[in-house]
């Protein structure tokens, strides 16, 4: 429909003739900047650092930087329809909530503002196992709206079989393993202020809830939280796995299964001769390994590869209408945003997340119908042209 989400620049520009401004800025860029005058430097850098010297993090946005969309004119583009199906799951734009921890950092209501923010809107939303709330928690806040789990994979096979019966009793459709984040890369900013939320026993919820979890404890963690932490850290971190024990998640999950932090094509066959539905071609927006390739620069040969036969979505990097549109038109079925709405959380908590949600859908929404297209599957590559 004409403007689905576009809209919200009439209400904006409406409520100026009352004298009212929006809550924060519109601005991609000056909303990290925003949010860094906001929080302490521990739980501001914690979201915005990246690893070792920032080159990853950098090279996402590079990336983007090199490709320029060409609009076409008088295409009959005034009425557009943004809504798409992913895996079953049904949404008014390609865009989800990518699975970002330890939300309370940024605002005490942390994963349950964005949950009904999310809902609101009907974004899916990925919770992220390093939640601040339980899943059933996260799921209560969300109501009927679709929501989907990421697994960090325990290295105890019943907590990660009881974590995962949970998540599917409370709704959640689609499991996301996060795969690149098996151990914490160098990360100078979090070290320099000696930061990290789980010792503090923030992001815990999830396990320290857990009926698995808390039977290898002497002492429940709200008695003994040292030995709580100290079980999660030998059992989230430390361990990589192998494209074999994949089978064990298919063995506890009868619904979707995508793998997030494909980088390379050959991994990206592997997957599919895997079984899964999907993948992520994410780098964890450059917070795992420095120095590595951009999330763009590898997605359309990716997609090329395997698209046809899983569904390839994508993050690190996105944080404008324009980025949603250049993603797609490479071969992403739907874009996972981070970032952007997790400051927009430490500005107003649900009321946050609704405002940069909803502005990065209007401009998606305006930046479609103005460069000529009507929906997103009238995106390709000839909407591109790549900058020497």
């Amino acid at each position: 429909m004409a403007g689905q989400f576009a809209g919200y620049q009439n209400e904006i520009y409406l409520q100026g003739l009352a004298g009212n401004v929006p809550p924060f800025t519109t601005d991609p860029g000056a909303l990290e900047e925003s949010a860094r005058e906001r929080l302490g430097p521990g739980p501001f850098w914690y979201v915005a650092g990246a690893a070792g010297g920032g080159a990853t993090a950098r090279a996402n946005r590079e990336a983007f930087d090199r490709w320029r969309i060409v609009p076409r004119m008088l295409t009959d583009a005034t009425e557009r329809h943004l809504g798409t199906t992913v895996l079953g799951t049904e949404m008014p734009a390609p865009v989800l909530l990518a699975p970002v921890g330890v939300q309370s950092i940024l605002h005490p209501d942390g994963e349950l503002a964005t949950a009904r923010a999310a809902a609101e809107l009907g974004i899916p939303f990925i919770l992220s196992t390093a939640s601040s709330h339980t899943v059933e928690e996260v799921a209560e806040a969300a109501g009927d709206s679709a929501r989907w789990f990421q697994l960090y994979w325990p290295n105890e096979p019943d907590v990660a079989a009881s974590i995962l019966d949970r998540a599917r009793k409370a709704g959640y459709s689609v499991l996301v393993v996060t795969l690149d984040t098996w151990t914490l890369a160098w990360r100078p900013h979090d070290l320099d202020q000696s930061y990290l939320p789980f010792i503090r026993g923030v992001g815990t919820a999830i396990p320290f809830s857990d009926p698995a979890f808390r039977a290898g404890l002497a002492a429940p963690p709200e008695e003994d939280t040292p030995m709580a932490i100290l079980r999660w850290v030998q059992l989230f971190t430390g361990t990589d796995k192998s494209w074999d024990q994949l089978s064990f998640l298919r063995e506890h999950w009868d619904g979707p299964i995508v793998l997030k932090g494909i980088q390379h094509v050959d991994d990206a066959r592997k997957a599919v001769d895997a079984g899964v539905s999907g993948i992520v071609v994410s780098n964890h927006g450059g917070r795992q390994v420095d120095g590595a390739v951009g999330s763009l620069e590898v997605l359309p040969e990716i997609a090329d590869a395997v698209g046809e036969q899983v569904e390839v979505l994508f993050d690190s990097g996105v944080r404008g209408g324009a980025d949603v549109v250049k993603a797609l038109a490479l071969g992403a079925r739907a874009v996972l945003v981070g970032r952007p709405f997790a400051y927009g959380l430490a500005h107003g908590g649900e009321v946050g997340v609704r405002h940069v949600l909803r502005s990065l859908l209007a401009d998606f929404d305006l930046t479609l119908g103005l460069s000529g297209h009507r929906s997103p599957a009238e995106l390709n590559r000839e909407v591109l042209r790549e900058r020497r």
